[in-house]
């Protein structure tokens, strides 16, 4: 999942959403670095991703990517996963996902001394651009799957990947209604665990 979905599966919860925001960019033992909070949302961002890379919507949804992109094909699932999240009538509709994104970035400013150096330079451009808002435009997808090159070691355009979004684009959305059902009371079990601990 990318980074709307990774922040709304953190439940409010601020130092989960830490964690789960940064998770990518802490590798190893330096998890161990951080408040327990901040851990358990690096292990729940990696539960989630596990768990996302194995459903059989997920592995369908990448295969109309995987013939130009191979291994980056689940970067761009994730990215128009997050524009049908941004889109779906049962968790937002504008003023809800304007107030959420808002919210994760005032939570995310409060602790940004456990940011680590890649996350702490991008998070501004997030935030000033308001990328968890602008999920739900296409052209905030284009935008996404642009930084998805720039991220990558060994691509060169991301116009195919958005061309094929907008061709499969139904086919994608059930592909995302089949997995969501599925991932939301999975990261909710996840996540009330967090309770025991």
């Amino acid at each position: 999942m990318n980074y709307l979905a990774h922040a709304y599966l953190s439940f409010h919860h601020p130092q989960i959403l830490v964690g789960n925001m940064i998770s990518d960019y802490v590798k190893g033992k330096k998890k161990f670095d951080f408040p327990a909070g901040i851990q358990f949302g690096i292990m729940l961002h990696r539960e989630i991703d596990s768990f996302t890379d194995g459903h059989e919507a997920t592995q369908k949804a990448k295969s109309f990517f995987r013939p130009q992109y191979r291994l980056y094909a689940g970067a761009f699932v994730d990215v128009v996963y997050d524009y049908f999240l941004a889109n779906d009538e049962t968790e937002f509709n504008d003023d809800s996902l304007k107030a959420f994104a808002v919210e994760t970035y005032t939570l995310l400013s409060k602790h940004t001394e456990y940011f680590p150096e890649k996350f702490a330079s991008m998070f501004p451009y997030m935030k000033s651009q308001n990328w968890l808002y602008n999920y739900q435009y296409k052209w905030g997808i284009a935008k996404s799957m642009s930084g998805v090159v720039k991220r990558a070691n060994y691509l060169s355009e991301s116009e195919t990947a958005f061309n094929l979004f907008e061709k499969n684009i139904e086919e994608l959305h059930l592909c995302y209604n089949q997995f969501w059902a599925d991932l939301m009371p999975f990261a909710k079990n996840q996540f009330e665990k967090f309770d025991h601990l």
